[in-house]
């Protein structure tokens, strides 16, 4: 069968050769690409960061304002429930994602040039969008360190050729590639930060909440514990809240936003780092460059606004996480000319894209025996 729905294993055909990234080291260097941006892409504005985030801050609040009139008598109930309900979902949870990219850029250290200040705002705001905000940005920065490793990456790490077994047929079935790419993106996120689901395969159990879990280091365990006070006063402010107005209100305003939220993550960072045409390095070949080019970035229409495009300058943002979203355009399309062929772009609509690769993208395996250049196979 052809991209969508492949079955077969084996080599890649001449135009899959073709379209392939190169997986050769390039003869430019981090330092190339970084004189190529403008100097001010570097610098990080706490007033426009701020107002970034107040903007979003005031939409979710014009948004939870509007749904207060949704329930009202005078309002049909299928008019309700089969539109401005669901609209309200949608676009609370575009907006929150939002949120989310900023308390990760927090992260990063992206948002201003005080540890300090990125540190409280990023807690304050993945906490109530209930993400351990020190236990993500350690797992996440030990995810940029080696991105592309089949060995050390941290998430989306895909399986190789000899933990593949089974017939792989009935799971392009449509109804089940269907129920497998929605389980994906409903619970993807939390069975990541739960059980390390789709990340680096440790010893004994990982997760974000265990101090002790083999993902972080013993200087990293008391931040560990502030992450899980925090969200422990979040989910108690949730709870009041329920008590308050009630559970099915907190269903409705903020508890399917939030799936909302967790969607578009994992789709995110799935699409970006799931390609069939973007290499994987085991010990022997991985380096650093070339494990940050083997990303992808994708567009999402009208969301890349909302999302502060961080799905369409994700190239740039694996090569300076530290630069804020509010340059990235700009630094990507200075970096494009030298980056050539390593630059990989997807213009295909997101959702066939997710449909597609998860036909094409069962396991990685060399295209030679013992190379550790390893590309994704169906």
């Amino acid at each position: 069968m052809g991209r969508g729905g492949c079955y077969n294993v084996g080599p890649p055909s001449k135009k899959e050769w073709n379209n392939r990234c190169p997986a050769d080291k390039p003869d430019f260097t981090i330092g190339t690409l970084r004189k190529a941006i403008p100097a001010h892409c570097f610098e990080r504005s706490i007033p426009r960061s701020f107002a970034y985030l107040l903007v979003d801050l005031a939409a979710l609040a014009v948004l939870y304002y509007l749904s207060t009139f949704i329930d009202h008598p005078s309002v049909p109930r299928v008019l309700a429930w089969g539109l401005l309900w669901p609209a309200y979902w949608y676009w609370q949870g575009a907006v929150a994602t939002g949120v989310w990219v900023i308390a990760h850029e927090c992260g990063h250290q992206a948002f201003s040039p005080y540890q300090w200040l990125n540190d409280g705002v990023g807690l304050v705001l993945h906490s109530c969008l209930l993400v351990p905000y020190y236990s993500w940005k350690h797992s996440h920065r030990r995810h940029h360190s080696n991105t592309g490793s089949t060995e050390r990456d941290e998430v989306f790490v895909p399986r190789e050729a000899a933990g593949v077994e089974g017939d792989y047929g009935w799971q392009q079935f449509a109804p089940v590639r269907f129920g497998m790419i929605f389980f994906t993106l409903t619970a993807g996120w939390p069975a990541y930060l739960i059980g390390n689901a789709s990340g680096r395969k440790y010893e004994k159990w990982a997760n974000h909440f265990d101090p002790y879990s083999p993902i972080f280091t013993k200087r990293e365990r008391a931040e560990i514990v502030v992450s899980d006070v925090a969200l422990t006063v979040a989910l108690a402010g949730l709870i009041s809240l329920g008590k308050s107005f009630g559970w099915a209100w907190l269903v409705k305003v903020y508890v399917i936003p939030y799936l909302v939220v967790n969607m578009w993550l994992v789709m995110i960072t799935l699409l970006q780092h799931t390609h069939p045409e973007l290499p994987h390095y085991n010990g022997k070949e991985w380096d650093w460059l070339r494990g940050a080019l083997a990303t992808c970035d994708r567009s999402y229409g009208i969301l890349d606004h909302l999302h502060h495009h961080i799905a369409d300058t994700h190239v740039a943002h694996h090569l300076f996480s530290t630069m804020p979203h509010y340059h990235a355009q700009e630094a990507t399309e200075a970096i494009k000319p030298i980056l050539g062929k390593y630059y990989k772009e997807d213009k295909r609509n997101v959702w066939k894209a997710i449909w597609e690769e998860h036909g094409t993208c069962r396991y990685v395996a060399p295209d030679t025996p013992g190379s550790g250049i390893l590309w994704y196979r169906p």
